[in-house]
């Protein structure tokens, strides 16, 4: 797999795209061939352990394809990220949002579309998408999260999560993308959960909420019903998995509420051949949401970590974006703007290096999380500020850092250019006091054993 990664072209990095003369239709079949081959490697690999079947060598490569633009390469990767993270066979489970319900005359079968199973009945069929409000009947296959599950989540979580919000943030996503990104979000709850993993991946379907209502994202209708749709039907099964009585009543009122007033909101209504969809979705009524305070406080008295889920989910931005072409103008300054801090020359000196010891190792594996998210809520702060300030604003800001920086430039050019102290040029001053003075360097004057 590693080999076959490394042999994929990437634009503007593989050295060997610019001697082939194949353009840019020749460089996607390549990678559609390539990674065609890595799904039908993984698709026979047993995974055991998860940091030895995905490292980063081979993990961050993969993951940069999903940024791309074209919409094949992104189902390519989806679908070996199924192969990898599935170990107990779930994924036909997730290969559909919904149920296959076949109605006939005498009696009603409900087939599951993952299934290899084949009816054949002497009657009209109907088959319709809805969401599953007992998941006890898939027999989902869960074991307990181990150890080195939990060290792989806690390095490359955040990865995952950043990819799938990107992933339904891309126009050109259509309903099997929706669908193979619900079955990556399954596979995480039930092969790679713990509890501080639930409560991200229950952020995660919140942050996807928002991206379907939020206004700035030139998104068409039907990616945003399909997010919507890809929430609930998520929310629906993380519910039914935490077991938490009070959250399940929340989740299956407001899919109630959708049914009956908002249905292009559902995945019946969203992931079928010809889906009936509004023609706008400028204004969507408060009681067909989920609401992140009713959920941390539902959760917050079963134990879980009330702090982490009232603070919503943001994506970080990282260099891999240059792939996707998506950033906007304010992540663009939000991004100058921290090189920049992290550059400053007023910033203070380093501490000394600490002694690096194994506990140091393990404290900085296991307690990064918290970090992490003070992190991940400053650059949100410094987006919005960018984006929502006024302009004069950002103006002075950045007027006051030039200022910043120019006085500094004109120190350290003071210092460089001014001659230094003449070894002999000293001069008295009042109260017997002596006083360097700065002279040309031709007059000053050196001891003997310095000239030659």
């Amino acid at each position: 797999m590693l080999f076959i990664m490394g042999k994929i072209p990437v634009p503007g990095v593989h050295p060997a795209l610019s001697s082939t003369g194949s353009g840019p239709e020749g460089t996607r079949m390549i990678q559609v061939m390539l990674l065609k081959s890595l799904v039908q490697v993984t698709a026979g690999f047993q995974t055991t352990n998860m940091l030895t079947a995905l490292p980063s060598s081979f993990l961050e490569p993969l993951l940069s394809f999903s940024l791309t633009e074209d919409p094949e390469i992104r189902l390519l990767v989806l679908q070996i990220l199924l192969s990898l993270i599935d170990r107990h066979d779930n994924t036909p489970k997730f290969s559909n949002i919904g149920v296959c319900v076949c109605v006939c005359h005498v009696c009603v079968y409900i087939l599951w579309r993952c299934t290899s199973m084949t009816v054949y009945v002497n009657c009209r069929i109907v088959f319709l998408c809805s969401i599953i409000s007992d998941i006890s009947v898939l027999k989902l296959k869960v074991d307990k999260c181990s150890r080195q599950d939990n060290l792989f989540m806690k390095k490359h979580g955040q990865q995952l999560y950043r990819h799938i919000y990107l992933g339904c943030k891309e126009q050109s996503s259509g309903r099997q993308h929706y669908e193979t990104l619900f079955a990556l979000l399954g596979l995480l709850s039930v092969e790679l959960a713990n509890e501080e993993v639930v409560v991200d991946l229950i952020r995660l379907a919140l942050a996807l909420q928002d991206l379907a209502l939020s206004t700035d994202e030139a998104l068409p209708v039907f990616n945003r019903c399909a997010v919507h749709a890809l929430a609930a039907a998520y929310l629906n099964l993380i519910c039914q998995l935490t077991t938490v009585p009070a959250f399940c009543q929340h989740i299956h009122e407001v899919i109630e509420v959708r049914q009956k007033e908002s249905p292009y909101l559902l995945p019946e209504d969203v992931f079928i051949d010809n889906p009936k969809l509004p023609s706008s979705l400028e204004k969507v009524d408060g009681g067909v949401l989920f609401l992140q305070s009713k959920i941390t406080e539902v959760l917050g008295g079963s134990g879980y970590n009330t702090e982490r889920l009232a603070t919503p989910y943001v994506p970080q931005y990282t260099d891999e974006d240059r792939l996707s072409k998506r950033k906007s103008i304010g992540e663009t300054i939000s991004l100058q703007v921290e090189v920049e801090s992290r550059n400053s020359p007023e910033k203070e000196e380093r501490t000394p290096a600490e002694e690096i010891t194994f506990e140091t190792l393990k404290n900085a594996i296991v307690d990064s999380v918290g970090m992490e998210e003070q992190e991940r809520e400053r650059r949100r702060q410094v987006v919005e500020k960018f984006q929502k300030a006024p302009f004069e604003e950002i103006a002075a800001h950045c007027g006051a850092r030039a200022t910043l920086l120019q006085s500094k430039l004109n120190q350290i050019f003071e210092i460089t250019i001014r001659p230094p102290p003449s070894p002999s040029g000293t001069i008295s001053s009042g109260y017997g006091q002596t006083q360097s003075r700065s002279v040309p360097i031709y007059e000053m004057k050196f001891p003997d054993l310095c000239v030659y």
